[in-house]
């Protein structure tokens, strides 16, 4: 537990509130957001961090196409100073000894074509890698939400027949017991009984903290939960 409590802090960075960190409530006293309203928009899902870095990503790889594009601009500095072309420049021609002057400075490459096509091909083989990320980073999304529901509605049945079956378990015991202290039955059929109510009492505090742990992967699909 303490270690938890350590896991819990360094998580949000701070100490744990007083409530959180007595742990004195039984689990089954504590309260979680247990029902999800209808019409929840698949918008939710833009919060997620794996999606916003899919999308950062993509964009990136379409900056890299327009500055790739921007290349095919001469790449050539034209300074102009006192009405001569810049070495570059001159270079260029091999001639050419006076040029208008341009400000401010401009960097051009021209003669870098195959080079910059092989550039504009690979940052285009770029964007579609990103654009297949991005795609399948929505459908991940899609598809966990649609787990975790599909999970939560099988739990909930589960529960309530696992608390069913934890009351008949505890009368059953009760019963042996009874009849065991009237001499009616053997201790063995009080301590059978009795087995078999702790099994369902752990069994249901399994399936509980199961439907905890789905609310946390419901809260975390949907890209921190269903409110605004």
């Amino acid at each position: 537990m303490a270690q938890d409590r350590n896991a819990l802090a360094l998580l949000i960075g701070e100490p744990l509130p007083a409530e959180i960190a007595a742990g004195e409530r039984a689990f089954e006293a504590q309260t979680f957001a247990k029902t999800l309203p209808a019409g929840l928009p698949a918008e939710l899902l833009l919060r997620r961090p794996d999606v916003r870095a899919a999308e950062h990503a993509l964009k990136a790889a379409n900056a890299d196409i327009g500055a790739a594009r921007a290349a095919f601009f001469p790449s050539i500095q034209l300074t102009g100073f006192y009405g001569q072309a810049s070495n570059d420049f001159s270079a260029l021609f091999q001639s050419g000894h006076t040029a208008w002057s341009f400000s401010p400075q401009v960097n051009l490459p021209i003669f870098s074509g195959g080079r910059n096509l092989a550039t504009l091909d690979l940052a285009n083989v770029r964007k579609r890698i990103e654009i297949a990320h991005y795609e399948q980073s929505i459908q991940v999304a899609f598809r966990e939400v649609a787990d975790a529901l599909v999970t939560r509605a099988t739990l909930d049945d589960q529960l309530r027949a696992q608390e069913a079956l934890t009351r008949a378990s505890d009368s059953s015991y009760k019963l042996a017991d009874t009849r065991y202290r009237g001499g009616v039955d053997s201790y063995l059929s009080a301590l059978i009984a009795q087995r078999d109510l702790y099994t369902a009492q752990r069994q249901l505090i399994v399936t509980r903290l199961a439907g905890a742990v789905n609310l946390v992967q419901l809260y975390t699909t949907l890209g921190g939960g269903w409110k605004e």
